[in-house]
């Protein structure tokens, strides 16, 4: 079996749907980050949630300084699994606003450092808009 590891996190490659289903840690960790989810479909599209930072950046976080201090509520653990989500596609970045990814690539490289945040940016640079 095939592992994707960065430290203590794995996320095994069977593991991985496109479009993925949440994961039991993905609920726990968008509950976590916005405790007002009550579900996990979009209001607009009825659609169920796919990734974690788009329904976060524009459903429940009110601004910039809100998402700010929602994402700053992730242990290093949950940021470095939500990264390894976005180096391996299953994490959307694509429907999250600009100045919304800019607080997000902020946040990696004062936890992760520089070289984690420009990888985030250039995957969101490459990810097809909403």
């Amino acid at each position: 079996m095939r592992s994707y590891v960065d430290q203590k996190i794995k996320v095994r490659q069977e593991d991985i749907k496109m479009p993925r289903e949440l994961s039991q840690k993905d609920i726990d960790i968008l509950k976590q980050l916005a405790p007002e989810c009550k579900g996990l479909d979009c209001a607009g599209s009825g659609a169920p949630y796919r990734s974690l930072l788009p329904p976060l950046a524009n459903h429940f976080a009110t601004n910039e300084n809100d998402f700010r201090e929602r994402l700053e509520k992730l242990s290093t653990e949950d940021l470095q699994y939500l990264l390894l989500l976005i180096e391996n596609g299953s994490e959307s970045l694509g429907c999250v606003p600009p100045d919304y990814m800019q607080v997000f690539v902020d946040l990696v490289v004062k936890t992760l450092g520089e070289e984690k945040a420009r990888a985030v940016f250039r995957t969101y640079l490459m990810d097809p808009r909403c």
